[in-house]
C-alpha cells in the first residue's frame, strides 16, 4: 500500500514537474519573444553637448539637454574603470554578464528590506545596467529582471567588456544634468579624466547609486562617506595600497557646479549670439542633442580689451551726470549680513562685474563710510572713493561736488563698492562707490578683410541687461554714415579737393510738409569748404547740400551695397544718418572701405564640425587646390583665389580711408590721435545727442562704439557746457580699445590703392601747394583728377547768395575759422 502511494505521489510530482516547466517554457518564451536585438548597442548615437570654442581653444560655452561628453574606451582612465567596477560591480572582468554570487548576496539582502517594506535593491551587473539602460526600462518587476539578465548574457557574448564598459560609462546619469564620466569629470572638478586623484574618481563612482542622495552641497558628509566605502573597495581589489587610500581618504571632498551656455568671461553676448544663429540654423534638436563642434571667429585678448574699454567708457559718462542714490536698503540693526548675503544671490541685483560687492552702510568716520559686506568684514570709503557722486538733477545734469558723506548715503543703504586696489593707482584696503550705468552702449571689432568679429560686447553687463545692443539696437547712425555720401561724391566727379557750399540750405519738403532747414552744431558756416574739410569738421549743412547735389537715388546704393541698410528710402535727412541701423552693419561697411572696397560677411563662426569631427560649415567657402597634397615635387605654392565681391572702386575706398585720417588727425576724432598708431574713424551724433557713435579703424582692424540709453533721450551736456557727442562718449571708448588691441604692433600705414597719386594741396582752399609749405596737406588724387588736371567741377560753383533762405540774409563772416573739434550735429534732423 504504501508502495502505491509512493509511486503515485511520484507519478503526480513528475506530472506538476512537468506542467511546471511547461508553464516556465511558456513564460520564458512569452517574456523573452520580443527582446531588442543586442546589435543596436552597436549603433549607440547618445546626445552629446554642444561646445563653442574661441580661436585659441578656449570653451565658450556649452549647450545640451542632457550634458554629456562621449569619451571611447581606449581613452578612459585605467583608474577609472577600476573605481567604477569596484562601486558597482567587482567580479566585472571574470563574470558572463550576471553575477550568480552577487544574486545570492542581494537576494538575502532584499528578504530583510522586503520585511522592512523597502523596495528591494537587486544585483544588477554592469553589463545588466547596460541592457537595462539601453534596451529595456527601469520597472520593479521580476519579468524585467529575467529579460535583463538574458539580455545581459547576449551583449557579454556579444561584445568586448571594454566596450560594454564604455557603454556604461557615457550613458550613467551622475547628476547635475551630467551623462557619462566625461561631463561629470568637468563638472564637478573642472577636470579632464586623465587629471583626476584617487579621491576624485572614487566620488565619481560613488555617485551612480543615488546622485542625489550623494550631492555634496546637499548632503556632504553622505557624499564624503560613500566616497570613502568606494576607495577601501578599491583598495581591497589590489588597485591602490594602504598609503594611497588613506591619503585619499583624508582628502577634502571640493566640488564646483559648471552651469551651461556661456563659460568664458564677459563672453556672454557673442555666445548668445553665436546659440541664436546656431538654433536657425540645425534647429534646437541640432544645437542641444547633436553635439556640434564650434569653433568662433572670438580673439579672447581683443574681447577682453573691448569689454574694459566699454564699461570703462559707460562708467566715466555715468559719473560726469551724477549719483542716482541707493536702490537698496536693509537694517542695520538686525541681521544685515544675511539679508546682504540674500541680495547678492539675487540674480536681478547683479552688477555682473566681479570686482563689484554689495555692502551695507554702517554709519560714518569723519569723511569716510563705513560699509559691511556679506561675509561679515567691513570697510571704508574715503573720500576719493565717493567725491564724484554729484547728485542727478533733470535732464542729465547734475550738482554741487558732496563735502560729507551723508550727502552721499545714510545708513542702511545698500551699495555697490569696488575695491580700490583694482582700480589703477587706487589706494589698497580702502573702497570705491559704485553704480551700474543707467547709460548703455556696445562695442564690436572686426577682421576688415574678411568679416570675422573678433570682439563683441551688447552692453554693459549681461547680468544687468540680455539685450544684445551691437546687432539688435536700431539706432540713428548720425553723422558716421557721412562717409557712404561722400563715396558717392567721389564716384560721381567729385575729388576730395572739390568745394561745396557750407551755408544755410532750405529744401522745400513738399504740400503741407514745410521746409527743411538743417543746421550746424556750431551754427555757423565755413562758405565754400572742400570735401575732405567737410567730413573731418563734420559739417552737416554742407553733406546735406552734397547729397542734394549728387542725387539720393546714387546714394542709397551705397548704402546698400555696403550693407548699413537692406532698403533706405531716398530722403534727403537720411544723408545725415536719420535712418536706424544697427553697430554690425556700420562696422561692416567701414571695413569695405579699409579693405579696398570688397564685400565681406560678419560672422562670428568660422567652422562647424559634427561629433565625429567633419566639417559641415566653413565662413571661408575657398577651395585650396593642392593645399592638402601630400608631399612637394616641384609645384608651385597653391594660392588661394580672392572671390570677394568688389562693391567700390578701390581708389574711392582709399580715398576715403585717408579723409577719415584727417578726422583723427584734425577732425572731431583728434582725441583717438592718443593711439599713436594710423588710425581712421568717424564720430557720429544723432538728435538730441540720443545716440553717439564712433566708428572707424586700423589697417588690420575695425571696430565701432555705441553709446546711448535704451529708451532713448538725451545725453546731455559735457562738463565744458557742450553737447555730449560722439567725440567726448565714444571716441574715448574706441581709442581706450584700439590703444590695447594695437599695443604690441608696429606702426602700420593704410595700404594706398593703385592709381592714386599723392599732390600736396593747400588744406583750406584745396589748390596746389608745394610740400613743405605751412598749411599744406598731401592729398590722395585719382590719377588724372588733381587740381589743375580736371577744375570743372571746381569752377562750376553756385553763387552764394543763391543758398539763402528766401527773403533771409547772408550768415556772418562766411569764412569764419574752424570751430573746435567736436562732433557737430543738424540741430533737428540727424
Amino acid at each position: 500500500m504504501l508502495s502505491r502511494v509512493l509511486k503515485y505521489f511520484g507519478l503526480a510530482m513528475a506530472a506538476l514537474a512537468v506542467v511546471a516547466i511547461g508553464a516556465l517554457g511558456v513564460y520564458l518564451v512569452t517574456i523573452t519573444r520580443d527582446l531588442p536585438s543586442v546589435q543596436k548597442l552597436k549603433d549607440y548615437n547618445p546626445p552629446i553637448t554642444t561646445r563653442v570654442y574661441a580661436g585659441n581653444g578656449t570653451v565658450l560655452g556649452e549647450y545640451a539637454r542632457q550634458r554629456r561628453i562621449f569619451i571611447p574606451a581606449a581613452f578612459i582612465p585605467k583608474l577609472v574603470k577600476e573605481a567604477f567596477t569596484s562601486a558597482e560591480d567587482r567580479n566585472f572582468y571574470t563574470h558572463p554578464g550576471i553575477d550568480p554570487s552577487g544574486i545570492l548576496r542581494a537576494a538575502i539582502k532584499d528578504v530583510g528590506l522586503v520585511l522592512q517594506g523597502r523596495r528591494p535593491q537587486g544585483a544588477s551587473t554592469i553589463t545588466q545596467q547596460v541592457a537595462r539602460n539601453f534596451l529595456l526600462n527601469s520597472d520593479v518587476k521580476f519579468s524585467r529582471k529575467i529579460r535583463e539578465a538574458i539580455l545581459a548574457v547576449r551583449i557579454d557574448a556579444t561584445y568586448p567588456k571594454d566596450k560594454v564598459l564604455e557603454l556604461y560609462l557615457n550613458e550613467i546619469y551622475l547628476g547635475e544634468n551630467c551623462y557619462g564620466i566625461g561631463a561629470a569629470s568637468l563638472n564637478y572638478f573642472g577636470k579632464s579624466l586623465d587629471e583626476l586623484d584617487i579621491a576624485e574618481v572614487a566620488f565619481l563612482a560613488a555617485l551612480p547609486k543615488g546622485p542625489a542622495n550623494y550631492d555634496p552641497r546637499r548632503y556632504h558628509d553622505a557624499a564624503v562617506t560613500r566616497r570613502n566605502w568606494v576607495i577601501d573597495q578599491m583598495n581591497d581589489n589590489g588597485y591602490i595600497t594602504d598609503e594611497q587610500a588613506a591619503a585619499a581618504k583624508a582628502e577634502p571632498l571640493v566640488t564646483q557646479t559648471r552651469p551651461l551656455g556661456s563659460q568664458g568671461a564677459d563672453v556672454d553676448y557673442y555666445v548668445e549670439e553665436v546659440r541664436r544663429l546656431l538654433i536657425n540654423k540645425y534647429h534646437y534638436d541640432g544645437l542641444y542633442d547633436s553635439g556640434l563642434q564650434v569653433r568662433a571667429s572670438l580673439d579672447t585678448r581683443l574681447q577682453n580689451y573691448a569689454v574694459s574699454a566699454l564699461r570703462a567708457g559707460l562708467v566715466r559718462y555715468d559719473r560726469r551726470h551724477g549719483w542716482r542714490g541707493a536702490k537698496l536698503h536693509t537694517d542695520i540693526n538686525g541681521d544685515w549680513k544675511a539679508a546682504l548675503a540674500k541680495m547678492a544671490r539675487d540674480p536681478n541685483r547683479q552688477s555682473g562685474i566681479e570686482s563689484w560687492r554689495l555692502a551695507a552702510v554702517l554709519g560714518y568716520a569723519g569723511k569716510s563710510i563705513k560699509i559691511g559686506l556679506s561675509d561679515g568684514s567691513t570697510g571704508l570709503i574715503d573720500y576719493d572713493g565717493y567725491k564724484w557722486a554729484k547728485p542727478e538733477l533733470a535732464n542729465q545734469r547734475w550738482g554741487a561736488t558732496p563735502t560729507k558723506p551723508d550727502q552721499v548715503v545714510k545708513p542702511g543703504d545698500v551699495v555697490f563698492v569696488e575695491p580700490m586696489d583694482k582700480v589703477d593707482g587706487g589706494k589698497a584696503g580702502a573702497f570705491g562707490l559704485r553704480q551700474i550705468p543707467e547709460v548703455n552702449g556696445a562695442i564690436v571689432a572686426m577682421d576688415p578683410h574678411t568679416g570675422r568679429v573678433l570682439a563683441l560686447s551688447g552692453g554693459f553687463s549681461y547680468a544687468s541687461s540680455q539685450f544684445d545692443r551691437a546687432m539688435q539696437a536700431m539706432r540713428q547712425p548720425g553723422s558716421s554714415f557721412k562717409p557712404f555720401v561722400y563715396a558717392a561724391a567721389l564716384d560721381n566727379g567729385y575729388t576730395p579737393a572739390s568745394k561745396v557750399l557750407d551755408a544755410p540750405f532750405v529744401k522745400d519738403m513738399g504740400p503741407g510738409q514745410g521746409v527743411w532747414r538743417p543746421e550746424n552744431f556750431e551754427h555757423e558756416f565755413l562758405g565754400p569748404t572742400t570735401l575732405r574739410r567737410g567730413i573731418e569738421m563734420s559739417r552737416n549743412v554742407m553733406t546735406v547740400r552734397l547729397a542734394d547735389e549728387v542725387g539720393m537715388d546714387k546714394i542709397v546704393p551705397y548704402a546698400v551695397r555696403f550693407g548699413v541698410y537692406d532698403k533706405m528710402t531716398p530722403y534727403l535727412s537720411n544723408a545725415l544718418g536719420s535712418a536706424e541701423t544697427t553697430l554690425l552693419r556700420v562696422v561692416t561697411g567701414y571695413s569695405e572701405f579699409v579693405n579696398g572696397g570688397k564685400k565681406i560677411e560678419p560672422s562670428l563662426i568660422d567652422r562647424i564640425q559634427d561629433r565625429n569631427g567633419r566639417t559641415i560649415w566653413r565662413h571661408d567657402t575657398r577651395k585650396c587646390e593642392g593645399c592638402n597634397d601630400a608631399s612637394w615635387h616641384g609645384q608651385e605654392e597653391p594660392l588661394l583665389t580672392d572671390n570677394r565681391e568688389q562693391i567700390i572702386d578701390p581708389r574711392t575706398a582709399y580715398q576715403i580711408v585717408s579723409m577719415l585720417e584727417g578726422v583723427v588727425q584734425r577732425g572731431t576724432g583728434r582725441s583717438v590721435l592718443a593711439v599713436g598708431k594710423p588710425v581712421a574713424g568717424k564720430t557720429g551724433t544723432s538728435q538730441d545727442a540720443q545716440s553717439v557713435w564712433f566708428v572707424g579703424f586700423s589697417p588690420d582692424l575695425a571696430a565701432g562704439v555705441y553709446v546711448g540709453f535704451d529708451n532713448p533721450r538725451t545725453l546731455g551736456r559735457y562738463v565744458n557746457g557742450s553737447e555730449e557727442q560722439g567725440a567726448t562718449v565714444a571716441a574715448p571708448i574706441f581709442r581706450d580699445f584700439m590703444k590695447a588691441a594695437l599695443a604690441d604692433q608696429p606702426p602700420t600705414p593704410f595700404r594706398v590703392a593703385p592709381g592714386i597719386e599723392q599732390v600736396s594741396i593747400d588744406y583750406k582752399s584745396g589748390q596746389p601747394e608745394p610740400p613743405g609749405t605751412p598749411g599744406a596737406i598731401m592729398e590722395a588724387f585719382k590719377a588724372g583728377s588733381a587740381p589743375g588736371e580736371n577744375d570743372d567741377l571746381m569752377n562750376d560753383m553756385t553763387p552764394v547768395s543763391n543758398y539763402y533762405p528766401p527773403g533771409g540774409n547772408p550768415p556772418p563772416n562766411l569764412n569764419a575759422p574752424p570751430p573746435a573739434a567736436v562732433e557737430q550735429g543738424t540741430g533737428g534732423l540727424y
